[in-house]
């Protein structure tokens, strides 16, 4: 097993390098990256690696999923690489091909994903008390319950703090201004004079009465408005006095502002916003459950979950402490992923699959479903479907049942104590849960078919149904992506006339080789043009990348593996850039050749185009001999 250290070079390596890093952060399963060339963000090799659950461009975030290490990932590539100091412009690549609310997705997502361990750490906390009150172990009239509550409700009241920290650096401004801009809109005297309802007046102007705690849009907007002050008072402020102008100017101009124009309409938006949700719960209270357990599965391929966090955060600071944006259809997806994995952990014959779908099912019922999702639910055909509409109708029965959410964390078996609160809502949480396992396993279990490689290949490519003939037959994929040639159409005399052995040409699609079998490297040269493999069964197998490829001495080959080294069907064997390979007047076919062995010994696919995951031919025992 490689170290952190390997797996975050290698992470770094093949999102461009340091030098091509803008900024970088990581939520509770992924890192995301800003790159100044999103091009070289190699999401094919990376979803390769047993360390990295998969790789997707979000956007302008390019993110790779790690779950459960991603924070040992990040803080090791803290440790390693100077990012900040190696990167000081701000994130326009592309920036015009990116549509203003996919900008503002990115942004919140951007801002909110720190502070989401804070936020689960505070509404765990408040599950504690909540326990401890239900089982009279404290009573809520007592000095001990008070002090909980209010170290509890610390998190959410200063929740501005934090964003005003996060906005910060999302927007390149002083953060510690952003946070005494935040202290003016917590600030005791202001909150007693929200409470007092008297009218206040700055200097003659009026102020709007708002209470700012636990809110998320006035903050983020004064920041923003705050970035541009500072490059403002960076102009103006003489070399002499700027250490003193500078921040005064900041700070003078954004705290009246935050009270008077900035901070009203940021409430503005909030009650706006609260509003239209309210109105869409008493007209149709089962969608937005409904919705978010159907499509939650797609919001979290591409990290636009967290997104919604603001938005549930509205809830939590209404008079009704609670939410139904995200905890009730989340909890249906979940846990109707969970429930696939482990109908699939039945279905699957392979071992290995089989213990990764147990696994996933695992850490999909505690309420993180990123192993589930990449290696379960979109690895198997029409796993999706089964998870989407299991989650749906979970959160459909949610909707019309009125659950709702009283705390903040990953909705999942151990936290569904965060729905205990109003008569019968808990109850309904875990019936809610009940139906979405039950569905997503019953589903998955009818329409998934996890049939082992080997058979699907013996009926696609000869139609023999027998299953004495399928177990005696060894199964090869294609070792790239790509269009299939046949091997006497190659350009290379020695392999179109078979003298070697018999096999296919694929002109590649991607740049990354992979093994076609199960077996052992016999055979690997410096210049990484080719690699010999032999199966269990004792097939010897070449892959040759490229014809005369071994003129290039090297040059856009990148070996992963070494002589002696077993390997599975699927691991990485040789990065190459076919893109130098043709620049240099080389032919980039990739040719999988089974050595020594007669055409009428393969039964090969009949499809055109093929990807690794695809069986290209199959191998009888009829090999010839030399």
């Amino acid at each position: 097993m490689r170290s952190n250290k390997e797996v975050t070079d290698m992470i770094i390596k093949n999102v461009g390098c340091a030098a091509n890093i803008i900024s970088f952060y990581h939520c509770a399963t992924r890192i995301r990256f800003t790159l100044k060339d999103k091009s070289k963000f190699n999401a094919e090799f990376l979803k390769q690696q047993p360390e990295i659950l998969g790789a997707v461009q979000a956007g302008d975030e390019s993110q790779v999923i790690i779950g459960a290490k991603v924070g040992e990932y990040f803080n090791q590539i803290e440790k390693d690489y100077d990012i900040a100091a190696n990167n000081t412009e701000s994130p326009t690549p592309n920036d015009d091909h990116v549509g203003i609310i996919r900008k503002f997705i990115n942004i919140i997502v951007a801002i909110m994903a720190p502070i989401i361990t804070p936020l689960i750490a505070g509404g765990m906390f408040k599950v504690v008390i909540s326990l401890l009150t239900t089982f009279n172990l404290i009573s809520v009239k007592s000095q001990n319950y008070a002090i909980l509550s209010f170290m509890t409700d610390a998190v959410f009241y200063f929740l501005p703090m934090m964003l005003a920290v996060s906005a910060a650096e999302h927007f390149k401004t002083n953060k510690f201004l952003a946070i005494a801009t935040a202290g003016v809109l917590l600030h005791p005297n202001w909150a007693a004079m929200v409470l007092a309802g008297k009218p206040v007046a700055l200097f003659g102007v009026p102020i709007t009465l708002a209470s700012y705690s636990s809110t998320v849009i006035p903050i983020i907007l004064c920041v923003w408005i705050q970035s541009y002050v500072e490059k403002f008072a960076e102009k103006v402020s003489p070399n002499v006095i700027k250490t003193m102008l500078k921040p005064l100017l900041i700070f003078i101009i954004m705290a009246p502002l935050a009270l008077l124009l900035i901070g009203p309409i940021g409430s503005w938006l909030g009650d706006l916003l609260a509003l239209l949700i309210n109105s869409l719960n008493k007209v149709a209270p089962w969608l937005v459950p409904t919705i978010m357990g159907a499509c939650s599965p797609l919001l979290v391929m591409v990290g636009m979950h967290v997104a919604l966090t603001p938005i549930a955060s509205l809830g939590f600071a209404s008079p009704a402490r609670s939410e139904n944006i995200l905890g009730p259809g989340m909890l249906a997806s979940n846990i109707a992923q969970s429930g696939c994995a482990f109908a699939i952990s039945l279905k699957e014959k392979r071992p290995q699959n089989r213990q990764i779908a147990v696994s996933a099912g695992v850490t999909a019922l505690s309420g993180i479903t990123e192993p589930a999702l990449y290696g379960v639910t979109l690895k198997y055909q029409r796993a999706l479907y089964a998870v989407m509409a299991a989650g749906g109708i979970a959160g459909f029965y949610a909707g019309i049942t009125q659950v709702v959410r009283y705390s903040f964390g990953s909705p999942g078996i151990f936290t569904i104590v965060n729905f205990i609160g109003k008569p019968g809502n808990f109850m309904n949480a875990i019936i809610t849960a009940i139906i979405a396992f039950i569905l997503g396993f019953v589903f998955t279990f009818l329409i998934v078919k996890t049939d082992q490689p080997e058979k699907q290949i013996a009926k696609t490519l000869d139609g023999d149904k027998d299953a004495n003939h399928t177990a005696t037959t060894e199964i090869v994929y294609a070792p790239v992506d790509g269009q299939v040639i046949p091997l006497d159409q190659v350009n290379d005399e020695v392999f179109a006339s078979k003298s070697l052995g018999s096999g296919i040409g694929i002109n590649p699609a991607t740049d990354l080789i992979t093994s076609p079998i199960t077996g052992k490297i016999t055979m690997t040269y410096k210049t990484g043009h080719a690699i010999g493999l032999t199966s269990p069964s004792g097939t010897e197998y070449l892959i040759h990348i490229g014809i005369d490829t071994v003129n290039m001495k090297g040059n856009g080959f990148e070996v992963m593996i070494s002589k002696g080294q077993d390997v599975q069907k699927g691991d990485p064997l040789v990065q190459v850039d076919f893109a130098k390979i043709k620049a240099a007047g080389y032919d980039p076919t990739v040719l999988l050749i089974s050595l020594n062995t007669a055409d009428d010994a393969l039964t090969f696919t009949t499809k055109q185009k093929v990807t690794i995951d695809d069986p290209v031919f199959s191998l009888a025992d009829m090999r010839k001999s030399n």
